[in-house]
């Protein structure tokens, strides 16, 4: 029998965590669901109850997305933030990366993407919405002070991943082999420990060798 899994839904409009905790319990199996309207409520529904997942709006009264994330990451280490967003906003994207969101979502994403993001959170991958992930791509900039462990070669060709680039694409642009970038793709995924671009670009955004 597989084990239950729990999951908070945090907005501070009823009716939406009303209608995604319905279609949660319609469309998933074994799953709890509960609902709090701000992040401090969050932290109390939490002190007596587990989370695998908390599908977190950002923008909320009392305590918002970006405190409560860094809150429930500080606390419960092993619970995956799914951050909610109204709108395709950059500005949100790197505080709640560093606050410890692992995916994000739109609020008018289909509920397809939901269990996308719930599925990757949960084999400790990331997700983005289409929408956010290339408003991602099209306002990624270096770093000019960036100090990672990283190879300017690595850190080049992670840079073109995360603008969205195919192996094919970056090879070209970079006048190498697609072998070539193969292989430092497959190095990147290791050093990092990243399973996908996804992750690949929380991983650049929270380590600070690109910005949004």
């Amino acid at each position: 029998m597989k084990s239950v899994l729990k999951i908070a839904v945090v907005d501070d409009h009823e009716l939406f965590r009303e209608g995604l905790k319905f279609l949660l319990e319609q469309q998933m199996e074994n799953c709890e669901i509960k609902e709090a309207g701000n992040g401090k409520d969050l932290m109390t529904l939490l002190s007596g109850w587990y989370a695998d997942i908390v599908l977190m709006d950002i923008e909320m009264p009392v305590m918002n997305g970006i405190e409560s994330s860094k809150e429930v990451c500080k606390k419960y280490p092993n619970t995956k933030i799914i951050a909610l967003s109204m709108h395709a906003n950059e500005n949100y994207y790197s505080e709640m990366i560093n606050a410890g969101a692992k995916a994000f979502l739109l609020k008018n994403s289909k509920f397809e993407e939901v269990q996308q993001a719930i599925e990757a959170v949960i084999n400790d991958n990331s997700f983005f919405s289409t929408e956010i992930l290339e408003s991602i791509f099209k306002n990624l900039s270096h770093k000019h002070d960036n100090k990672s462990d990283l190879t300017q070669r690595e850190t080049e060709i992670l840079y073109n991943i995360c603008k969205g680039l195919s192996n094919h694409e970056i090879a070209n642009q970079l006048c190498i082999s697609k072998r070539t970038v193969d292989k430092h793709r497959e190095n990147l995924l290791l050093k990092t420990q990243s399973k996908n671009t996804a992750s690949l670009v929380v991983y650049a955004i929270k380590h600070h060798i690109f910005e949004v």
